[in-house]
């Protein structure tokens, strides 16, 4: 199996310099001999900026928000776009100024894309000459305030950018602002025009670990970062799943308060059929697979400070092994 490809998700609202930071960061990949990939998203029919861009390999999303189209489209466009460009070392998305990066996040963390892909950074954009502005309930919507904040607490490094635009006094107020909402373990940076160094840019903040469940359990572990509490938050893959009993299984996750969500391929010991399931806010939701997948069973765990060995043995007592 190959390598799975390290992917960068660039976020932040309209205008905050995505497009500036995702040239430095390209840029950057090239200088350390590395081939990268693009999924460029745009609110409209057209993308204005695909000029910029003409001679990467890119797979472009148009018309639409990324986190709408992402669970129909972004899997099967991405596996395709894999198959066909073997070569490529590393992948930058670049959402559009509303998109929720938590949803993205969770598309990338699909059974069938988590073998090919890691994410191991989301990078936030923010606009310092507008952010009070957007703040404001005098000057935007409730809606524009909610996904300012999500794109902030969401991301493992943010970028406050433009700072060359702000007053002295302005700019103390939403550096506060900011810093209550960024997490403690990711990077608060300020620039003006994007100027980030290239090491800070393509840092890995964030932690991918695999478990087998098998019962032998020896070198079965296989993270891509030793350092486990600099990491904003751990996509956990258990493999080699047996067929599970669907109660005990539902209990076994709601019993990890940690687990924000999680999604994966099962079998249960009730049926033959194969069911992909989600679960969220302490709520198991199971559809069945028709189509046969080249997918085996797997189970994928996202959350904050995961404990994969506890949360490996603890399933294994689950399946009785």
């Amino acid at each position: 199996m190959a390598k799975p490809i390290p992917v960068y998700l660039i976020t932040g609202f309209l205008g905050s310099g995505k497009t500036t930071v995702l040239q430095k960061a390209v840029q950057a990949a090239k200088n350390k001999g590395l081939q990268p990939a693009l999924i460029l998203n745009e609110l409209g029919e057209v993308n204005v900026e695909q000029g910029l861009f003409a001679k990467e390999q890119m797979v472009e999303m148009l018309n639409g928000c990324i986190c709408c189209t992402i669970s129909a489209d972004m899997t099967r466009e991405l596996s395709l776009f894999l198959e066909g460009n073997e070569d490529v070392d590393i992948l930058f998305i670049e959402g559009t100024g509303v998109a929720d990066p938590a949803e993205i996040v969770e598309a990338l963390t699909h059974p069938t894309l988590i073998d090919k892909v890691n994410l191991v950074s989301t990078i936030g954009m923010v606009d310092g000459s507008k952010y009070l502005e957007y703040q404001s309930i005098f000057s935007s919507s409730k809606e524009i305030r909610e996904i300012l904040k999500r794109q902030i607490s969401s991301s493992s490094l943010v970028i406050l950018n433009k700072v060359d635009l702000i007053k002295d006094k302005e700019l103390v107020k939403v550096k506060k602002k900011i810093e209550a909402l960024v997490d403690e373990r990711a990077e608060f940076v300020e620039t003006t025009h994007g100027e980030v160094d290239q090491d800070v840019l393509l840092k890995k903040r964030v932690l991918n670990l695999n478990y087998s469940v098998s019962s032998d359990g020896d070198h079965h572990r296989h993270d891509n970062n030793n350092h486990h509490h600099h990491h904003m938050f751990e996509a956990i893959t258990l493999r080699d799943i047996p067929a599970v009993n669907r109660i005990h299984f539902e209990n076994w996750l709601k019993s990890m308060p940690e687990v924000v969500r999680s999604k994966g391929i099962l079998q249960f010991d009730e049926t033959p059929k194969t069911f992909q399931y989600q679960y969220a806010s302490g709520q198991l939701m199971l559809s069945h697979i028709k189509d046969q997948l080249t997918v085996k069973p797997c189970i994928i765990l996202i959350g904050n400070e995961l404990n994969g060995e506890e949360i490996r043995r603890t399933f294994q007592q689950l399946v009785g092994k």
